[in-house]
């Protein structure tokens, strides 16, 4: 049985080509010093100390793949008769 590790994640932004505001992804805090180490600068921590994978994960998603906010339904102006009685020029029919 493998033992539990306290572990610590970290959100960081990348350079990508053709993007000018990079790309999000998440890594544990080991693999971030691994990737400084070899290619220091390269990477932007956007924050550290991240108690679990899907905390950082919400994290880097940001606002991608919420669910977009609905407006309010469209009423109803005119009803069919009406608009066709106006397209053929004549009055529609009257209620009372």
């Amino acid at each position: 049985m493998r033992a539990a590790i306290a572990e610590s994640w970290v959100v960081y932004r990348m350079p990508v080509r053709h993007c000018p505001d990079g790309m999000r992804a998440v890594c544990e805090r080991a693999e971030w010093d691994a990737m400084e180490l070899a290619n220091p600068g390269v990477n932007t921590l956007i924050q550290g100390g991240i108690a679990n994978e899907g905390e950082a994960e919400r994290l880097a998603r940001g606002t991608s793949g919420a669910a977009r906010p609905r407006g309010p339904k469209r009423a109803t102006t005119a009803w069919p008769w009406e608009v066709a009685a106006v397209l053929a020029g004549t009055k529609g029919p009257v209620a009372g």
